[in-house]
C-alpha cells in the first residue's frame, strides 16, 4: 500500500466518484459485516509479548496490569493484535492518513494555538496511510466495547455504532461536496458540541460535562508544573514518584553515565531543529533544568517517554514537554511498511496531516538512549487544555451522542488526507455501510473479550507478570 496520491483528488469529481463505486467491486460493503479469525491467526499474548520486548524492562508488569483491569483496558493496549487481524480481510483500497488506534478515548478536547477548545483525534503513535474502513472499524468495536462495560444492553451497543457509524458516513458526503480548502479548516469547537450534547442528557449528565469542560480549560502548563515538580536545594524539579515518574539522575547510577545525560539532554536541541523558525525562538527564551521518565497511558507503558521541565523567566515562567518514544508502527506491515527513517517524523506528519490544529511545539527528535539505543521520539507540550471523555458514566443517549461526534470528527480528519468524493461514493446513502460496520463491532468485540481472557490465563500461569499501578 502507498501514501494517497494526490492526482487521485485532482480528477474531475465525477471520476473520483466513479473510481469510489468501483471499490466496491473489491470490497463490497456487506463484506465488512463480519469478523472469524484467520486459520494462522496469531498468539494474541505473543503479539502483546514482542511489543514487550522493545520496552523498558521493569515498567512492562504495570502495563499488563492496566491491561487487565477490564476487556475496554485491554482493548485500549491492543491495537498491535486489531491491526493484525484487519490485515487478511477485503480492503476498499481508498486511503487516507489512518489514526492507527482510532478508540473512543483518543477522541478528546484540544487547545488550539488561538487558545480555543477544539475537538479532535489525540494520539498519532501509530498513524499510517492504509485502506479508511481500518480506523473506522476500530472505533466502532471500540464503542461496542466501551457500551459492554456500561452494562447496556445488545441492542444499545448496536445503536451506538449505528450513530456512529452513519455520523462518519453522512459528514463525508457533506465534504465530498465543500471546497479543498473549506475541508482543510473544518473544525469541532467545543461550544458547538455542548449545545448538541445538551438536547441528550439529563440534569445530571448535563453538569458533568460542563465541568469537564471546565477541567480541560484548567489543564494547563501551570497546573501540570504545580502538579508535577517541587522545590528542592538546587531550585524547582520534578517530584519523583517512581516507577511512575523517575528523575534522570535516578537512571544514572555510574559517573561514566553523564555522557549518556548530555546526549539526552541535547535532545532538546536537535528537536528544536524541526520547528518552524519563529517556535525555535521562543523554545530559546527557556532553558532546560531537569528530566524525568514517565509512564502514560495504556498501551504506551513501558515505551519511553520522559518530561523535560524548562524554565524562562524565572520559576514561574515554565514549559513542560512530553518527548514520546515513537516506534514503528503497528500498521507497518500489514501495510508494507512506511517511508519514514525517523519514526517519530511519522507521528507528526501523521498529526498535522488529520488534525485541524495542532500543538505548537509539536516535534521530533533521536537520541541514544540509556540502554545505549538509538530511538526515535516525538515531542509536545505535557497538558495545554486537554479534556477526556468519561465513557463510564455516559448513559446510552449520551455515548450515542458522543459515538456520533467521534465518527463525525474521524471523517474530517480522513477528508483532509483522503478523497471524500470517493469516499463518499463507496458509502453510499443507504445504511449498508452502517449496518455491516455493527455487525463486524459485534464479532470483534467478542474476539476481544477472548484475547483479555487469554492475558489473564497467561497471568495466571506466570507467562507474565502483573502489576496495579
Amino acid at each position: 500500500m502507498t501514501v494517497p496520491s494526490v492526482f487521485t483528488a485532482s480528477l474531475p469529481p465525477a471520476e473520483r466518484a466513479a473510481h469510489g463505486r468501483e471499490a466496491r467491486r473489491r470490497a463490497p460493503r456487506s463484506s465488512h459485516g463480519w469478523y472469524e479469525p484467520a486459520p494462522q491467526r496469531l498468539d494474541p499474548v505473543e503479539v502483546v509479548e514482542r511489543q514487550s520486548a522493545e520496552r523498558v524492562p521493569e515498567l512492562v508488569p504495570i502495563r499488563y496490569g492496566r491491561m487487565l483491569e477490564s476487556p475496554f483496558r485491554f482493548y485500549r493496549g491492543a491495537a498491535a493484535i486489531m491491526a493484525a487481524d484487519l490485515a487478511p480481510l477485503p480492503d476498499t483500497g481508498l486511503q487516507v492518513q489512518l489514526c492507527g488506534d482510532a478508540h473512543p478515548l483518543n477522541f478528546r478536547l484540544l487547545a488550539s494555538p488561538e487558545r480555543r477548545l477544539v475537538f479532535d483525534i489525540n494520539d498519532f503513535d501509530e498513524t499510517l496511510p492504509g485502506p479508511f474502513e481500518w480506523d473506522v472499524k476500530r472505533l466502532a468495536a471500540g464503542f461496542v466495547t466501551a457500551a459492554r462495560a456500561n452494562g447496556f444492553s445488545r441492542k444499545q451497543q448496536n445503536s451506538t455504532v449505528r450513530a456512529c457509524v452513519r455520523a462518519y458516513r453522512e459528514r463525508m458526503h457533506e465534504f465530498a461536496g465543500m471546497r479543498t480548502l473549506d475541508i482543510w479548516y473544518a473544525q469541532d469547537a467545543a461550544d458547538r458540541l455542548r449545545e448538541l450534547m445538551a438536547s441528550a442528557m439529563d440534569e445530571e449528565e448535563a453538569r458533568r460535562t460542563a465541568r469537564a469542560t471546565e477541567r480541560a480549560r484548567t489543564r494547563t502548563h501551570l497546573k501540570a508544573y504545580a502538579k508535577l515538580t517541587e522545590m528542592t536545594d538546587q531550585g524547582r524539579r520534578i517530584t519523583p514518584d517512581p516507577p511512575l515518574i523517575t528523575p534522570l539522575d535516578q537512571l544514572l547510577d555510574d559517573p561514566s553515565e553523564e555522557g549518556r545525560e548530555k546526549q539526552l539532554r541535547g535532545l532538546v536541541d536537535q528537536y528544536a531543529q524541526t520547528l518552524p523558525s519563529e517556535r525555535r525562538h521562543l523554545l530559546r527564551r527557556y532553558r532546560l533544568v531537569d528530566m524525568a521518565r514517565k509512564v502514560v497511558g495504556v498501551g504506551s507503558v513501558g515505551t519511553r517517554c520522559w518530561i523535560l521541565l524548562l524554565l524562562g523567566r524565572d520559576d514561574d515562567d515554565p514549559l513542560l514537554l512530553q518527548a514520546k518514544e515513537a516506534g514503528e508502527s503497528v500498521l507497518s506491515a500489514p501495510t508494507g511498511g512506511d517511508r519514514y527513517d525517523n519514526q517519530g517524523r511519522r507521528v507528526v506528519t501523521g498529526q498535522r496531516l488529520m488534525q485541524t490544529t495542532s500543538d505548537i511545539f509539536l516535534g521530533w527528535t533521536s537520541v541514544v538512549g540509556l540502554d545505549g539505543q538509538d530511538r526515535d521520539f516525538y515531542v509536545r507540550q505535557l497538558w495545554d487544555w486537554k479534556g477526556i471523555a468519561q465513557t463510564e458514566t455516559m448513559g446510552p443517549d449520551l455515548l450515542d451522542l458522543f459515538g456520533r461526534l467521534c465518527g463525525a470528527s474521524l471523517a474530517r480528519a480522513h477528508a483532509r488526507s483522503g478523497d471524500p468524493i470517493a469516499l463518499a461514493a463507496y458509502l453510499g446513502t443507504s445504511d449498508r455501510f452502517d449496518r455491516a460496520l455493527t455487525e463486524f463491532a459485534q464479532s470483534y468485540a467478542d474476539q476481544n473479550e477472548r484475547d483479555f481472557a487469554a492475558l489473564e490465563a497467561a497471568r495466571r500461569s506466570g507467562r507474565i507478570r502483573a502489576e496495579q499501578r
